[in-house]
């Protein structure tokens, strides 16, 4: 893994951001940026999707200043994100953080139009959360410029950030990086490449056998989270944290721990295939392992 202390590019040179997807996590990503006073392009194709977004992120910053008391006004954040449905709007950005949905044909797309309308030398950040870095680096001009930065939900209320280096990442995409984490106020933790790296190599497993044990009859989804959070002092069960996620996310997720690992215990659970099936995708439906106060 690259060093931090080699090839120091100050992060004042960097002033044009670009966040590819206007989901969840886009949106999450947008708002950090432009909380920390960086000012943000997000490119959203779907203009439902892209219609939304404003709200998501004064949504967003409500809930940052409840239960965090951050004190930002949501119109001067929004005032610092652009919205564009083209790459060739993005204004050649230097850094480029990537939230697109967790599908191999989505990225290779985003990642590939991206490095065709980015600045020359810009950092290609991926907020996967299990495609290994040297995969995705195959895909774009200069591997090196390829990191990943695993950003956790909700992206604004959470202090820590997965960094994974693939094996062609440079040591001066690893620095720009976690100086561009520290300014949004985050913890940058580095791990090394591999299906999933190390929070969803584990995750997923662990919700993918607690969907087990739930259509087992062994506990109900209250009971298998109450055992991770009383026994082990989890902050949220496997179960709750899956609904969080979104079910139809842990099912992407699973099926690219599935290709690029081998391993059948990466095969959705019967009962997870069917809640997505059906539309129960957890917090973003109102209805998933749990129900939330939408779904009632």
């Amino acid at each position: 893994m690259p060093s931090t202390d080699r090839h120091p590019r100050e992060e004042a040179e960097m002033q044009n951001y670009a966040v590819l997807g206007g989901g969840t996590m886009g949106c999450g990503v947008a708002q950090c940026l432009a909380e920390a006073g960086h000012t943000a392009t997000v490119f959203e194709p779907a203009a439902t999707a892209r219609a939304a977004g404003p709200e998501r992120v004064r949504a967003g910053v409500r809930l940052a200043r409840m239960l965090r008391r951050t004190g930002h006004d949501p119109d001067e954040v929004l005032g610092r994100i652009r919205w564009v449905d083209r790459l060739d709007q993005l204004g050649s950005p230097e850094f480029v953080i990537e939230c697109v949905p967790e599908r191999l044909p989505l990225k290779e797309h985003a990642l590939r139009e991206a490095d065709g309308h980015s600045a020359p030398g810009a950092v290609l950040a991926s907020c996967t959360s299990a495609i290994p870095i040297d995969h995705l680096a195959g895909w774009v001009s200069d591997p090196g410029r390829m990191i990943g930065t695993h950003f956790m939900n909700p992206a604004p209320l959470k202090d820590t950030v997965e960094v994974a280096c693939g094996p062609r990442t440079s040591a001066d995409t690893l620095h720009r990086t976690t100086r561009l984490l520290a300014s949004l106020g985050k913890e940058s933790i580095l791990v090394g490449d591999g299906p999933g790296f190390v929070s969803n190599r584990v995750l997923m497993l662990t919700v993918n056998e607690a969907a087990a044990v739930l259509a087992q009859g062994t506990a109900d989804a209250a009971t298998v989270d109450a055992v991770f959070q009383k026994c082990f002092g989890h902050p949220m069960g496997p179960l709750r944290t899956a609904d969080l996620i979104g079910l139809d996310t842990i099912v992407d997720t699973l099926a690219v721990l599935r290709r690029f690992t081998g391993d059948p215990r990466f095969e959705p659970s019967p009962l997870l295939a069917d809640l997505v099936a059906a539309g129960r995708l957890g917090e973003k439906t109102g209805h998933g392992f749990h129900r939330s106060a939408r779904g009632r």
